[in-house]
């Protein structure tokens, strides 16, 4: 997407200015998005992002600009604002580039690039209207979209480094209202993979719809959840996002290299009940948090985070590996050419263990079961959460017993890894978009049910 030339120019021009390092990350993101709501197409859009963005490093200081242009003026020139206050003699030769081809581990068929017209996506999402409609006259509201992205990058850097990789994300949004009297709930569904169309043509609307109906008619007639500290046992799949808030993020050295995160001293030690073992993982084939290369041209790989409950690795860019020490594992992120890389999560998970969902359950006399967790709130350093959570049941003498509601788990996620006591056998994924310093960026959120022994229930009485 630039010239070869343009780019060698540009590099050369910030080492004749005394940069340590510098680097060009070409992106082009093209995107496709539609709509059904009130059984009616609602919105239809598409277009393309495209932009470059110029990283320098003046020891460990990052120096970051954009721009929309390929000029090599335009290049040149953000270079020279970037160097106004830092400048100094070259210290670093410019390193002729060598080109590489990254493995494509994750072959994508039907993506934005194969043109399959409105006319066969959208019937799907008006099966899913229909189905839900269908099942329970509650039902008062159905909300069906797909969005599909194409993003090219090339990555130029100081080092030599010149390569290209292409990513196809593909996500389905689906909800549904369930309305009875004066009450009314919301039942979702929102997967996504790193797939084209036949993602979602290869599923089965009807099951669509009845996940989203079930849940929002169950949670008509809940009664409210009792508070207090109570055993809890959170399902598998999106239960996960507790992991990811409240603790993978302690575990980027963006908050590591800056002593803010609990864990920065933790390497070696036991930082979780020895049951729990937990990883990073960008190889997982086509999922929704996977990649090639992260966005520093670092090949993927699966990164061992906590192994029986004792920290073996951090989640390391390209910078945190200066500051820290520690090797990088393919975790630069971004959200496009208009950020830096940081350290940021892929697919990040706690590993299956042996317990049964069943054993879990009979353990407790009781407690709570979070079938479905919602959004909440993290305090970064500390992993202090407050999760709300979607759908959920009281345990009552070993048995699931009635759904209850307003349901909020509050703790810090370093103290919940030690009280986590049981790990199922029935680990699953869930798609999500994190939000940190380098922007939003598809991960994978995953767990198998767990049961923790002991944490604060917020309730609604």
């Amino acid at each position: 997407m630039l010239n070869k030339e343009t780019a060698s120019s540009v590099i050369d021009y910030a080492l004749m200015k005394g940069a340590d390092f510098c680097e060009l990350f070409i992106d082009k993101q093209n995107f496709e998005s539609f709509t059904i709501k009130s059984s009616k197409v609602d919105d239809v859009s598409s277009g393309i992002n495209f932009g470059i963005g110029i990283r320098l490093f003046f020891g460990t200081k990052v120096l970051y600009g954009y721009t929309n242009s390929t000029d090599k003026e335009s290049l040149t020139s953000i270079v020279s604002t970037l160097c106004a206050k830092d400048a100094r003699d070259r210290i670093h030769e410019f390193a002729e580039f060598n080109f590489i081809k990254p493995q494509d581990r994750h072959p994508v068929i039907s993506g934005l690039s194969q043109s399959i017209s409105l006319d066969e996506k959208i019937p799907f999402l008006f099966k899913i209207d229909s189905h839900a409609r269908s099942l329970s006259d509650k039902i008062t509201q159905v909300t069906a979209g797909a969005s599909m992205y194409m993003q090219d990058i090339e990555i130029f850097n100081s080092e030599g480094l010149h390569t290209t990789d292409q990513r196809n994300w593909i996500r389905l949004r689906t909800s549904v209202i369930a309305n009875d009297g004066n009450v009314q709930d919301v039942g979702a569904y929102s997967p996504g993979a790193m797939m084209g169309w036949n993602f979602i043509s290869s599923m089965d609307p009807k099951r669509i719809a009845e996940k989203m109906v079930t849940e929002a008619v169950t949670k008509l007639g809940a009664k409210p959840c009792p508070a207090g500290n109570m055993p809890v046992v959170i399902d598998n799949g999106f239960g996960g996002v507790i992991f990811h808030e409240a603790c993978g993020h302690l575990l980027e050295t963006t908050s590591v290299a800056k002593k803010a995160s609990v864990f920065h001293d933790k390497m070696g030690e036991m930082i979780a009940s020895s049951c729990v073992s937990a990883v990073d993982d960008g190889t997982l084939e086509n999922y929704w948090g996977s990649i090639n290369i992260d966005d520093e041209g670092m090949q993927t790989q699966k990164t061992q985070l906590i192994k029986d409950g004792k920290l073996t690795s951090f989640m390391v860019d390209k910078m945190g590996s200066i500051k820290t020490g520690y090797e990088r594992t393919g975790s630069g992120r971004r959200e496009s050419y208009k950020y830096a890389p940081t350290s940021r999560m892929r697919n990040t998970y706690i590993e299956a263990g042996k317990d049964k969902f069943e054993d879990m359950i009979a353990s407790v006399d009781k407690g709570l079961y979070c079938k479905q967790m919602g959004g909440g709130s993290v305090s970064p350093g500390t992993g202090e959460f407050n999760f709300a959570a979607q759908e959920c049941y009281l345990i009552e003498n070993g048995k699931i017993t009635i759904p209850v509601k307003g349901a909020t788990l509050i703790g810090s996620g370093p103290e919940v890894l030690k009280q986590i006591s049981m790990v199922g056998d029935n680990l699953d994924f869930a798609a999500g978009v994190c939000g940190s310093v380098s922007g939003g960026v598809y991960t994978t959120v995953g767990q198998p049910a767990i049961k923790v022994d002991s944490i604060l229930v917020g309730g609604g009485k």
